[in-house]
């Protein structure tokens, strides 16, 4: 009796995921409006709209680094109608700086890469250094730290920064914002001098030029701004990397509606308008099926997590348990 009624409801279940999505699926981005990964989840999530013919709604739930919306999908209904824009910031970084209620792999169900922009180290237009060697022999001085901005505490930009100080001795003193677009606004305006954002946040301001970047976390120059050097032909490798991110859900997902949402998030990267887009923005995206993206997942955790709680125990964040 037990089984049959195990087996119906397994039957059941398949011909659910098997007709998703009948509603609007609701996607938490878990950071401020106004940064670079945003308008990469948005890019991508309005074209499974339309090939799905059904809306994905995204919404901003952020807080923490990213862990407060991350922890909202973590706890969510498996269903396939809340899901996270999740990303090596909210499911990498933070996790390892500050109190959470969730594992970033026992508790999600990683569904597709979505790929992510380089980061930048960018000042306003009118401070003085004009090279990241400039920059470096200011911020060493006898005068005082030189302030960079970031997206917010436990961020990969702020971890980027405090890795930065590291390799090169800089004495920079943080200033965590609610999101890359109040960083950068900042920065604009000339209330800060510098700033580690992404490429896509920053973007139009560089082309306009109210800020300019000194060196890029690429491994090779993007090809929209390719007079700016990459870290790693400056001599810091270490400093190479994305800020990705991710289609992610809860937990016991449903095989087939992760098989299609890889699907379908693979062939939204692929169209012409987005990869130019992409491009652009100096976004690199890998094409990974649900399991690679996974191992992939595990790798960053084992990259990043251990120079996290460096930055951790060397004082750079104050760790504040989250709510339940």
């Amino acid at each position: 009796m037990l089984l049959s009624v195990l087996a119906g409801v397994s039957l059941a279940l398949s011909a659910s995921a098997q007709e998703w999505p009948t509603r609007p699926v609701v996607v938490v981005f878990p950071f401020n409006p106004g940064g670079g990964g945003e308008q990469l989840v948005r890019r991508v999530m309005g074209q499974l709209s339309r090939d799905l013919r059904q809306q994905f709604l995204v919404e901003n739930r952020p807080g923490a680094g990213g862990t407060i919306g991350a922890g909202m999908v973590a706890k969510a209904r498996p269903d396939g109608y809340t899901l996270l824009g999740s990303g090596v910031g909210s499911n990498v970084v933070a996790p390892a700086m500050l109190s959470v209620q969730f594992d970033s792999i026992r508790d999600f169900t990683h569904i597709a890469f979505l790929g992510g922009p380089p980061q930048v180290l960018a000042v306003n237009a009118g401070f003085e250094p004009r090279t990241l060697q400039q920059y470096l022999d200011r911020s060493r001085g006898k005068a005082a730290d030189i302030a960079f901005g970031s997206p917010g505490t436990g961020t990969h930009s702020h971890l980027i920064g405090e890795l930065f100080k590291s390799l090169t001795g800089a004495r920079l003193l943080h200033i965590p914002y609610n999101g890359g677009g109040p960083a950068v606004a900042d920065l604009v305006a000339g209330h800060i001098p510098s700033a580690f954002t992404s490429l896509g946040a920053i973007s139009q301001h560089l082309r306009a030029g109210k800020a300019r970047a000194l060196a890029i976390s690429s491994s090779k120059r993007a090809e929209s701004f390719s007079s700016v050097p990459t870290f790693a032909e400056l001599g810091y490798k270490e400093l190479t990397a994305t800020t990705w991110f991710g289609l992610s859900g809860p937990a016991g997902l449903p095989r087939p509606i992760v098989t299609r949402l890889n699907a379908q998030v693979r062939n939204a990267l692929a169209q012409p308008d987005i990869r130019a887009i992409l491009l652009a923005d100096g976004i690199e995206a890998d094409d990974l099926d649900a399991e690679d993206f996974t191992q992939f997942f595990r790798a960053e955790i084992a990259r990043w997590s251990p120079l996290a709680r460096a930055a951790k125990e060397a004082g750079a964040v104050q760790d504040k348990p989250q709510p339940r």
